[in-house]
């Protein structure tokens, strides 16, 4: 993995892989992504949320684009560990926030609103669906911020009140959802 853009454009990490439970986002997919993203945002301005975060991959290339406010979610510890460890090497611990714990009891228990919400659970995860609608139930986007939902073809959102557009990265799907002016 690397990071593609912004002040710490090239730079390469690898977590281990031994028992590693991550499907990180391809290089291919999270170039598309933030191509979208700059041209909606201005990323220096944003306040993210990066749930199900496992190696810190959307995390990183935020900050390294100007972000300054990142709060990132994972139950995993060896992602936890592994996220302090490249937040220290990158000197970026002032603009990253680590949360160890559950995404759904984040999501339920938190007061705080975000510019951006990234979700990228695990393919598995067989309440996949049920995230938009958790997180527009709790009022976690400011008015004109967008969800990106990262899921496989098994699942269409198409429907949701708040879907907003979808991204086909072959097999990887972003569908953008947007809350409400």
């Amino acid at each position: 993995m690397r990071i593609i853009g912004g002040q710490f454009k090239g730079r390469r990490f690898t977590p281990p892989a031994k028992n590693w439970p991550t499907r990180p986002t391809t290089d291919f997919a999270k170039e598309g992504l933030f191509n979208i993203i700059q041209n909606n945002f201005d990323i220096s301005e944003l306040k993210v949320l990066d749930l199900f975060g496992g190696t810190g991959n959307h995390s990183y290339e935020f900050i390294s684009r100007g972000c300054q406010d990142v709060t990132y979610v994972d139950k995993f510890p060896g992602c936890v560990a592994f996220v302090k460890k490249t937040s220290a090497l990158l000197d970026i611990e002032d603009q990253i926030k680590i949360i160890k714990g559950d995404v759904f009891k984040f999501i339920q228990y938190s007061m705080e609103q975000y510019d951006y919400i990234f979700a990228g659970p695990p393919y598995p995860l067989p309440n996949i669906p049920d995230i938009p609608d958790r997180i527009f139930e709790k009022n976690m986007l400011k008015a004109g911020g967008w969800l990106v939902l990262e899921h496989n073809p098994a699942h269409d959102f198409q429907q949701h009140p708040h879907f907003f557009q979808e991204r086909n990265y072959s097999k990887t799907i972003f569908s953008i959802f947007k809350a409400l002016d």
